[in-house]
């Protein structure tokens, strides 16, 4: 079992095995855990697929297991993992990274205030926001 961070929380995923740099995944995890399933066509989320090589195909796909690792690193984002390869994190690429940055607009989060009341900043969207961060680094 591994246990892997994505964007959308984190996931325990049983029989997953990660080595050598290598996240193998059961087929029918992967559409849950990364929102790209396995296609005859490739790897696809809604009508955009990824073709997977003919001359690579055993990079991505051995059995009924497929490397997620692999497949994220060819889409240019990166997937890190502990010394043990029990724990995985797929990041988002730079060109995601970019398009947010060049939006001027922040993500939507939501943070209590000291009554333990919770706030979204999509509840001020429309209005002039200030915020203010600090980092202890």
């Amino acid at each position: 079992m591994v246990t892997v961070l994505t964007e959308n929380g984190t996931k325990d995923v049983t029989g997953g095995t990660g080595t050598n740099g290598e996240l193998w995944i059961p087929k029918s995890e992967a559409g849950s855990l990364t929102g790209w399933t396995l296609k005859p066509e490739g790897f696809c989320k809604g009508e955009l697929c990824v073709a997977i090589p003919p001359d690579r195909e055993s990079e991505f796909v051995r059995g009924d297991a497929v490397n997620v690792a692999a497949f994220w690193e060819k889409m240019g984002m990166p997937a890190l993992h502990d010394e043990a390869g029990a724990n995985w994190v797929l990041g988002q690429g730079a060109a995601h990274r970019s398009a947010a940055l060049q939006s001027l607009e922040a993500p939507d989060f939501t943070l209590p205030d000291l009554d333990g009341n919770l706030h979204s900043l999509s509840d001020f969207r429309g209005k002039k926001v200030f915020l203010v961060a600090w980092a202890s680094w």
